[in-house]
């Protein structure tokens, strides 16, 4: 449930923002498949990579972890 709560929480804070996936991925310096397989729950993140994701966000780490 984890992974799809972070999914969830992170494509909808990135249309927040008026984000693509691409834009999120050059500020996280990931790649844009990458950051589109994880809004699709498709991947196991690391701690590393969801940090950088929370950062580029603008937001704490717990906050995509916690149930909206």
């Amino acid at each position: 449930m984890g992974r799809f709560r972070f999914a969830t929480n992170v494509r909808g804070r990135r249309q927040a923002l008026g984000l693509s996936q691409e834009a999120l991925a050059d500020a996280a310096d990931l790649h844009r498949t990458y950051i589109g397989s994880i809004e699709r729950a498709e991947r196991n993140v690391s701690i590393d990579n969801m940090e950088r994701i929370a950062l580029a966000l603008g937001m704490d780490l717990i906050d995509l972890l916690r149930q909206a």
